[in-house]
């Protein structure tokens, strides 16, 4: 197959996960997911990440029916890739704050400061592939 074969699928299989979560999001909106309060750090009228609203779905399980449910599963890439930014983000605050990949590590639970700086690479080298 040819390269532009090949990205216009992936073209076009980013577009179907689109639609999958913005649906998603839409059937847990409609849930009661609008309701919650505003996180005080993001700018209103800023609507429900898809962790807010995979975490409501936690809360609410006994209220949810099959749907609601693969609406929640479907975030779950969503939701991935926020707290892997949120990661990426402390641990480059924690590097302008001085700390050393030492400390880091042993604050995450990882084995070296190696371990913990490879890490920090595999997190920003996904997010800069994803963009």
């Amino acid at each position: 197959m040819s390269r532009k074969h090949d990205l216009t699928q992936a073209g076009r299989a980013d577009h179907v996960q689109a639609r999958r979560e913005h649906d998603a999001s839409d059937r847990l909106l409609r849930l009661g997911a609008g309701a919650l309060d505003a996180r005080p750090w993001r700018p209103s009228p800023a609507p429900p990440s898809a962790v807010d609203l995979v975490q409501f779905a936690v809360w609410r399980n006994a209220d949810l029916d099959p749907e609601d449910v693969l609406s929640a599963l479907s975030l779950l890439p969503a939701a991935h890739a926020e707290v892997e930014g949120l990661e990426s983000a402390l641990l480059f605050i924690a590097r302008g704050a001085g700390l050393t990949w030492a400390q880091m590590a042993n604050a995450m639970g990882f084995n070296s400061p190696q371990a913990c700086q490879q890490h920090f690479n595999r997190l920003t080298a996904r997010q800069d592939a994803g963009s």
